[in-house]
């Protein structure tokens, strides 16, 4: 995708401008007569820009400052993708500024190669047009920038950088070539050498979208995979490429520092389970009841002064959205405006399809005290634990026991794991309603219209 910057608003350098700006992850670009001059990555935009008005400069880099007569900028999830952004523009653009570092004597390319089995390999600017290549990625303002990339991409698709041999490389070994073409190139049966070879090209495909900053396209085309083989019963692939799903979230997550997942690919399990021992911590005060929380769900209404009135039940299984738990409710009752109402049609359908869908370890309701009340009576008998979660949503509603609904207390969450894990199972559950309502609003319009 090409990114017009010159169209970009742009704002006129002066004292303190930067104030202005998003505290996002990002690119930034200078300016010079309406041509960039520099362009440059931040994991906050806001920090990075103002770094450049605070500290003791570089003489180039102060002299690109008081060349510059504006800036613009656009904003991204994640590092990473501010990162793959950055390489493209500068590629687009070469700006004047954007020099390579002393101890690079020439831009950093990834490229893969247009070979049987397309390997993914590093090249110098002057060996781009000696490489055969289906794509070449760049430049990358440092060396330390491409592993980065590389290490993070061969974790989620493996890959190979080695020619055709005879013996299985070491990077096979531990995963991070799979399947090996040497030993693709050893299976005799044709049919699974087909198979084997048709993996490592998807994965090479995925590897040629993330890397052109598609990574959106990458998680649904992984998804549709993953719901493919649940649905012939090859649970193992799709277990499979469900975590690789996980791995991709979680490194586009605006919240986690890239470095990290690097230094402890195991990180996502680690942040998950963390999250939950504090959520289990927090709520034990209030509910001693609470055993675990392996299986947390939240339910969301969502309608349009009454029209099309929808409910979502989202499932997190371990502090991980699972979406073969997911279920949509359409309101049937008239008065559909009345939330109250409909959160009870939605609890009573919920406690029917108990047995059949699941017991959760912990419900949680997308309201306040009235809201809970609700489902409170519904499962009391069923000895299930729930709680609210304000229109604040930094804010949980506790009852004081299973019964207790005029005992409620207000517990504000602080910065930390509870609240990145509360704040993302609200937001998925007012996703999934939201998508559901606009379907049934905008099916509702065509009939009106026929």
């Amino acid at each position: 995708m090409k990114y017009p910057v010159g169209s970009l608003p742009k704002t006129k350098l002066s004292p303190r401008f930067y104030l202005d700006l998003p505290e996002n992850p990002g690119v930034y670009i200078y300016f010079k007569d309406k041509t960039p001059i520099y362009i440059g990555k931040a994991i906050n935009l806001k920090k990075r820009v103002a770094s450049y008005f605070r500290l003791t400069l570089e003489v180039k880099t102060k002299r690109m400052i008081e060349e510059a007569d504006a800036i613009s900028y656009i904003k991204v999830v994640s590092e990473l993708e501010a990162l793959l952004l950055e390489a493209k523009l500068i590629r687009l653009y070469q700006p004047k500024y954007n020099i390579i570092s002393k101890d690079d004597k020439h831009p950093l390319y990834i490229s893969i190669t247009k070979e049987t089995y397309p390997r993914v390999i590093t090249v110098r600017k002057t060996d781009l047009n000696i490489i055969k290549s289906i794509a070449s990625f760049g430049p990358f303002p440092s060396s330390g920038n491409v592993k980065f990339v590389l290490k993070l991409i061969r974790r989620i698709f493996p890959y190979s950088d080695h020619k055709i041999g005879k013996r299985a490389c070491l990077y096979s070994q531990i995963g991070l070539c799979d399947p090996c073409p040497n030993d693709i190139e050893k299976i005799e049966s044709g049919e699974f050498k087909n198979i084997a070879r048709r993996k490592y090209l998807k994965n090479i495909r995925n590897i040629k979208s993330f890397l052109d900053g598609h990574l959106e396209k990458v998680r649904q085309g992984m998804e549709k995979e993953m719901k493919i083989n649940s649905k012939n019963q090859d649970f193992e692939q799709a277990a499979e490429m469900r975590n690789k799903i996980q791995k991709l979230e979680y490194i586009t997550s605006p919240k986690i520092s890239v470095d990290s997942y690097l230094e402890n690919p195991n990180l996502y399990e680690d942040v998950r389970q963390k999250e939950l021992a504090e959520f289990k911590k927090l709520l034990i005060k209030f509910l001693p009841e609470i055993r675990k929380l392996k299986r947390i769900e939240c339910f969301d209404v969502a309608h349009l002064h009454g029209e099309s009135a929808t409910a979502s039940m989202v499932t997190f299984i371990e502090g991980t959205a699972d979406k073969s738990f997911y279920r949509h409710f359409r309101i049937r009752q008239k008065n559909s405006q009345d939330d109250y109402e409909s959160m009870r049609e939605v609890a009573r359908r919920r406690k029917k399809n108990l047995e059949a869908w699941g017991k959760p370890d912990l419900i949680v309701v997308d309201g306040g005290a009235g809201q809970l009340s609700i489902f409170l009576k519904e499962f009391a008998e069923d000895k299930i634990p729930v709680i609210g979660l304000a229109k604040k949503f930094e804010t949980l509603v506790i009852p004081g026991g299973y019964l207790g609904t005029t005992d409620m207390r207000n517990v504000r969450l602080p910065k930390g794991d509870v609240l990145n894990l509360v704040q993302r199972i609200r937001n998925e559950a007012h996703r999934f309603a939201q998508a559901y309502h606009h379907k049934l609003f905008a099916r509702s319009l065509f009939e009106k219209d026929k």
